[in-house]
């Protein structure tokens, strides 16, 4: 159905916009309705024209793999439902995320060799010796019987010191590292996003942060992703390479610091949650180990820690048979794309060993065509070996209490869950 692109418009469906949706972990019955119904669905915006939300699996990798029709570039509005080019605080250059090719792929370069296969796995003993000692102190915390917050503990401290080391600076770094990540996606959620004066706040400690990292690497160089930054050539308007701007080089500081953490942290506790739930599972997994990466891939596909990414239409096309225009904004739901029934028959269920099978789809957890997760192996590297000692140190470990989700419609982030060692 043609919907009209009147602003302010009443809703006769779901607001997707709606953050309190995703903070109440209903949005998967209302993508489920939306898939068998109207899969390409108009949502009027209040505060703009609305933008038309894609909801089945083969239409957002369709989309993804097609930048020149459905560009995320920022002076296009970006890779958010806002518009990236309509706020005046940020000044920065856009990050690869908002960027097209060729350009997208000249920044990508730049940081690629931090994650080149050799790398990763060079990192594992580092990873396995952070998660042993992370799993020390929540066993010190959970001693008989205590309830223990393992977000804080354990799926936020990870990812973080991972990040810390990619970028070459102190663990103890990690916490500020942290709280600008939380504060940078989280612009739904009071808790998070105290006020406009607190984010301008963060932002300026942020950038004052990466500048004297910027500096030192200009002078003293490493292997680390900051020096990679620092030292790259890429190519101008007119084709010839120039070293990174310093507003490009902030705006990709801050992609890499949200990107190191938020869809991991939110994967490691989503997938404990997912095996507290299904206590089947967890015994599969006990009983054998070898489908502990089978399972991280279904972990990813349940949790969908990003849930969405936008394009904007270049030209008049249309998407299973709904005419798009030129210029409007079409936002792809990864998380009703990971729990699509054309390519799933139990996309409901968690399955550790789903990806037993090399016929299974692909997780669309980590985007899919250009901008495909470049950290992706990393993720999972940390997933594997978390998973692989949590369970044979607390085979037992539960969810105890109720988990407090993040406010966004952007990241499906838990906040707080409590847990308890042994049953």
């Amino acid at each position: 159905m043609l919907r009209p692109k009147s602003e302010k418009l009443e809703l006769d469906g779901p607001d997707l916009k709606d953050p309190d949706l995703y903070m109440r972990n209903e949005h998967h019955d209302v993508f489920k309705a939306l898939r068998a119904h109207e899969p390409v669905y108009w949502n009027p915006e209040a505060d703009a024209a609305g933008f038309w939300a894609v909801t089945r699996y083969d239409d957002v990798e369709a989309i993804s793999k097609n930048p020149k029709l459905f560009s995320s570039a920022k002076h296009m509005g970006g890779h958010r439902i806002f518009n990236e080019n309509e706020i005046d605080e940020n000044q920065t250059d856009a990050s690869m995320i908002s960027l097209d090719p060729p350009e997208h792929a000249a920044y990508r370069r730049m940081v690629t060799p931090g994650f080149v296969p050799k790398r990763i796995s060079g990192m594992e003993d580092r990873i396995r010796g952070r998660v042993t000692r992370l799993l020390d102190r929540l066993a010190e915390k959970g001693q008989n019987g205590a309830t223990v917050e393992f977000v804080d503990a354990v799926a936020a401290a990870l990812p973080i010191e991972v990040l810390a080391e990619l970028f070459g600076v102190p663990d103890t770094d990690g916490p500020k590292l942290f709280e600008w990540s939380n504060a940078t996606v989280g612009e739904d959620d009071p808790e998070l996003r105290v006020s406009d004066d607190y984010m301008r706040q963060c932002i300026i400690e942020m950038a004052t942060y990466a500048a004297g990292l910027w500096q030192n690497r200009l002078a003293q160089p490493g292997e680390d992703l900051i020096s990679m930054l620092a030292h790259s050539n890429i190519p101008n308007a007119e084709g010839k390479a120039e070293p990174m701007s310093f507003p490009a080089y902030i705006g990709t500081f801050i992609l890499l610091v949200v990107a190191g953490n938020e869809t991991t942290r939110n994967s490691i506790s989503g997938g404990l949650l997912a095996l507290s739930e299904n206590p089947g599972e967890r015994a599969k997994l006990l009983a054998d180990p070898s489908l502990i990466p089978s399972a991280v891939q279904e972990i990813i596909r349940w949790v969908s820690p990003v849930l969405h990414m936008r394009r904007t239409a270049t030209e008049d096309t249309e998407i299973r048979g709904q005419k798009i225009a030129k210029g409007d904004k079409v936002v792809m739901w990864y998380a009703s794309a990971n729990r699509d029934e054309e390519k799933w028959a139990n996309p409901f269920t968690f399955d550790v060993a789903r990806y037993t099978d090399p016929h299974a789809a692909t997780q669309l957890g980590f985007g899919v065509g250009q901008h495909f997760c470049l950290g992706s192996r990393l993720a999972e590297l940390q997933l594997r070996v978390l998973f692989e000692e949590l369970l044979k140190r607390f085979p037992e470990i539960y969810v105890s209490g109720p988990v407090r989700r993040l406010r966004s419609n952007f990241i499906a982030g838990i906040k707080e869950m409590p847990v308890r060692l042994t049953a």
